[in-house]
C-alpha cells in the first residue's frame, strides 16, 4: 500500500478539548530510510509498521501495517533502537479528511506536527490557519529521525 501524507508545523493549538485523542509510544527496530520498522502502542492497540523510502517529494511511500498483541509490542519496544517517541495524537475532522495533530513529549516536547493523509498527491484539502510551514519530505521531522536526533537539540539552530 502507498501512504500519501503531508506534514505541517503548527503555529498555535486549536481548542483540542473537543477532539478524540490517543497516547502513542513508539520505537524503531530498524530506522534505515529504505525500510523503517516501527512498533507502536496506540491507546489499547499495538501495531507493527514497515515503511519504505519516500519519493522525491517525500509525499508518497510504501507502508505495510498490521495490528499485533500489545504485550508483544511492549516486548519489542525493549529491543528497539535508542530513542522512544512519546506523543498524544488528536484526530481533527477537516472536510473529507482527518488531520492527525501530534503533540510530542520528552526530548521532543514543544514540537507539534499536523499530518493529513490524501488519496493522491495533488488532492486538495482545507488548510486550517493554525497549520504553518510544510515539512513534508524534511527528514528531520520523520519520527525515526526525531528518535535519534530530538527536536530540542536542533530546532533553534536554523
Amino acid at each position: 500500500m502507498t501512504e500519501i501524507e503531508r506534514k505541517f508545523l503548527v503555529k498555535y493549538l486549536p481548542d483540542l478539548n473537543q477532539y478524540k485523542s490517543k497516547r502513542i509510544v513508539q520505537g524503531f527496530l530498524n530506522s534505515d530510510p529504505e525500510r523503517t520498522v516501527r512498533v507502536r502502542l496506540m491507546g489499547e492497540k499495538a501495531f507493527l509498521t514497515i515503511k519504505g523510502i519516500g519519493n522525491s517529494s517525500g509525499v508518497s511511500r510504501f507502508e505495510w501495517e498490521r495490528e499485533i498483541d500489545s504485550n508483544d509490542a511492549a516486548d519489542l519496544l525493549k529491543i528497539a533502537e535508542p530513542g522512544v517517541i512519546a506523543k498524544t495524537r488528536f484526530f481533527i475532522p477537516n472536510g473529507n479528511h482527518t488531520i492527525e495533530l501530534d503533540v510530542f513529549e520528552d526530548d521532543n516536547a514543544g514540537l507539534i506536527i499536523a499530518e493529513i493523509e490524501l488519496q493522491n498527491e495533488n488532492e486538495q484539502f482545507i488548510k486550517p490557519d493554525w497549520m504553518s510551514s510544510e515539512v513534508t519530505g524534511d527528514k528531520r521531522y520523520y519520527n525515526s529521525a526525531l528518535a535519534k536526533n530530538p527536536w530540542k537539540g536542533w530546532h533553534g539552530l536554523e
